[in-house]
């Protein structure tokens, strides 16, 4: 099982994503919790990014919105960076 290990800096772009789309609140909470459980689960969606983003992760809370990802895999721990659509996120 790995931890999430939660930012400043992302807890308050988490907090303006939810504010600004409050009716993905338990689909974003589902995915955190399956991606400690099990990062690698198919629904998840995981893949490593490329170009400037390339030392990140993404997955998929649903089609439209994706959380990136700093995986320390050494620690098991995984370090949330950015949520928000395909287009915010990839930027």
């Amino acid at each position: 099982m790995a931890e999430i290990i939660y930012t400043d800096s992302y807890i308050r772009r988490a907090g303006k994503f939810i504010k600004k789309h409050p009716e993905l609140l338990s689909q974003y909470e589902k995915t955190l919790k399956l991606l400690e459980l099990n990062p690698k689960h198919p629904s998840l969606r995981l893949h490593k990014l490329h170009g400037k983003l390339s030392e990140l992760y993404s997955v998929s809370i649903n089609i439209s919105y994706r959380i990136s990802l700093v995986f320390i895999i050494e620690a098991d721990r995984i370090i949330p960076v950015d949520i928000g659509t395909h287009e915010e996120v990839y930027k």
